[in-house]
């Protein structure tokens, strides 16, 4: 790679200069346009009727990545994605919310949901009995779909959920130790009745075991099965999994006899309204491009800009939306290892990096300089980057002559070399790669490039065996969690930042009830992080979502719960007629 580095480079740099001056505001302007008709668009919608019957293809946020396990005592971050519309939740989002029917939400985050925009999913209602004593009550006629060899068809009961937290609490591979500490016990009132007992407020109570990561309730028969194995699954759900070939597709079947509704209009359609819906998982970008301009897939929920103005052209009939990533980029610095122990290593290579440069050409406008750890979607937690310290703002400025003089205050005068792993499953970081290593050569900083495939990539950071740099996308999840992310004992903190007082600050965040006390300590934690550096922070990329105009009942919506699209999914439905008069 290092012998072809200095061509490659020419090659990028043009390529880069020629993609900005191609770039135009066409995308921004269809999905303006888009939200201007929505109303409209739903009325008509309405007006016709929904139809049922038909086969919903996606190529999802995670189109390039197979299901990572189906046992949820791994807690792998993606299993609300592969299993949630099998697998259902307390809490989930309302839809009825989302901006394609008159809401003010996009439902695009990662996972996060505003307190008003949630609704009880298996739990019908549920309220403080103390201010420390939590009832949920389960909706009464809820089935587990049933499965030969594995459960007999029954009644979901405060039986499973309490299962089910017992089974991801006492998981080896938890993410975070202390996250259930809040939680005293869970006991059963009557067969549809919980009663949490919590020993502290905590403001991520919803999240952490409602609409979570972890939240998806699993029956208590189980036990009896080879969990890691996608035909045991079974649950509650509008779908059913009924195949799966890795690297090539989940398919997702109808159930005649799930319990949940929609009301459209002045009528309740039973839900879901198509009979399959299949994940395609297509690793090469080129060909879930192709997949969607050939209508192989209705929904491609992620693209890049560069993709955007030709797929208009070429495939004019195209619905878009643009959403800014819910994921942080950045170069992970182990500060365990020598070079990243000084703060001043850390920030030279920040500021030899032209930020400006790769958001205005490397992504044509069509990117943030800085939105990470918070998001600017988490409203006032989010503080801008004009409005951090002179010492934070200098992080995204472009100064390699500074950077050159704190390498060598630093005992780097004649430059210093490093590994950096990279997944091929991110087109983006691949092409990134390269200019990443120009800048960084001209401080002289030599770094060797390590593609990996995702397994391997994801293996070698869990277990602490990553290489000193790690390029890497993390998800922003929710304004706490985020920051949650950077404690000194979480499995997502690939720089292993250890700070005590961070770990007591994060716990003080959690538990502190007041909104606006939680506001200003997230800020201040977040500065600190910032200030300290453990990462190349990088700028935050805008993407696309493309959808086929008989795909109805949708306005771009991702997310309804953590990384889960399942409910999203069960309440579109395929307008045959529109798909056949397309030429489909």
């Amino acid at each position: 790679m290092r012998a072809n580095q200095h061509m490659s480079l020419v090659l990028i740099r043009f390529a880069l200069i020629l993609w900005a001056l191609l770039a135009t505001l066409g995308a921004t302007a269809v999905a303006e346009e888009l939200r201007q008709k929505l109303g409209q668009e739903r009325e008509q919608e309405l007006k016709q009727g929904p139809q049922y019957g038909g086969t919903l293809n996606v190529g999802t946020v995670y189109v390039t990545l197979s299901a990572l396990s189906w046992d949820p005592a791994d807690w792998t971050w993606k299993s609300n994605h592969d299993f949630g519309a099998v697998r259902e939740h307390l809490f989930a989002a309302d839809l009825t919310k989302s901006v394609g029917q008159g809401g003010p939400y996009r439902f695009v985050n990662e996972a996060h949901l505003p307190e008003d925009a949630i609704r009880g999913e298996l739990a019908e209602s549920w309220h403080w009995e103390t201010p420390r004593t939590l009832v949920i009550k389960l909706r009464k006629g809820v089935m587990w779909h049933g499965k030969p060899g594995v459960m007999e068809p029954r009644e979901l009961t405060a039986e499973d959920v309490l299962f089910t937290f017992r089974l991801i609490d006492a998981s080896p591979k938890k993410s975070v130790g202390n996250y259930y500490d809040y939680i005293d016990e869970i006991v059963i009132r009557d067969p549809h009745t919980l009663v949490f007992h919590t020993n502290e407020y905590n403001a991520e109570w919803m999240y952490r075991f409602g609409y979570g990561y972890q939240s998806s309730i699993v029956p208590k028969e189980i036990v009896n099965t080879d969990p890691k194995d996608w035909r045991n699954i079974v649950g509650t759900g509008p779908f059913e999994i009924t195949n799966y070939i890795q690297g090539n597709v989940q398919e997702f079947s109808r159930r005649a006899d799930y319990w949940d509704h929609i009301n459209l209009g002045d009528k309740e359609y039973q839900l879901p309204f198509v009979d399959k819906v299949k994940y395609r998982i297509i690793k090469d970008e080129a060909t879930y491009l192709t997949a969607l301009r050939t209508a192989k897939v209705d929904i491609l929920e992620s693209m890049r800009w560069i993709a955007v103005e030709h797929m208009q052209k070429s495939t004019p009939e195209l619905k878009w939306a643009r959403w800014l990533s819910q994921s942080g980029n950045f170069v992970s610095l182990r500060l365990d290892h020598e070079p990243f122990k000084d703060i001043r290593v850390r920030r030279a290579l920040n500021l030899a990096v032209n930020q400006q440069e790769i958001v205005d050409l490397f992504y044509g406008g069509h990117a943030e300089l800085m939105a990470y750890p918070q998001h600017p979607e988490f409203g006032e937690y989010f503080q801008p980057l004009e409005e951090m310290p002179e010492s934070i703002q200098e992080l995204f400025s472009f100064n390699p002559e500074k950077a050159k003089k704190l390498l060598a205050e630093a005992g780097y005068q004649d430059g210093l070399s490093f590994t950096i792993q990279v997944c091929t499953c991110s087109p983006t970081n691949m092409d990134l790669l390269p200019l990443l290593t120009k800048y960084l050569a001209d401080v002289g900083v030599h770094i060797d490039i390590q593609p990996m495939e995702y397994a391997s990539y994801l293996s070698a950071m869990t277990t602490q065996n990553h290489a000193p740099g790690y390029l890497m996308n993390n998800g922003h999840t929710n304004p706490i969690a985020t920051l949650r992310k950077f404690g000194s004992t979480h499995t997502w903190n690939p720089a292993l930042f250890q700070d005590l007082e961070f770990d007591e600050a994060l716990h003080s965040l959690a538990a502190e009830p007041d909104e606006d006390k939680r506001i200003a300590l997230a800020r201040e934690l977040t500065q600190h992080l910032l200030e300290e550096t453990p990462y190349i922070w990088l700028p935050i990329q805008y993407l696309y979502t493309g959808w086929w105009p008989w795909v109805k009942n949708y306005a771009g919506e991702l997310r309804a719960g953590a990384v889960r699209p399942g409910p999203i999914y069960s309440r579109i439905w395929i307008d045959q007629e529109l798909k056949k008069e397309i030429g489909f």
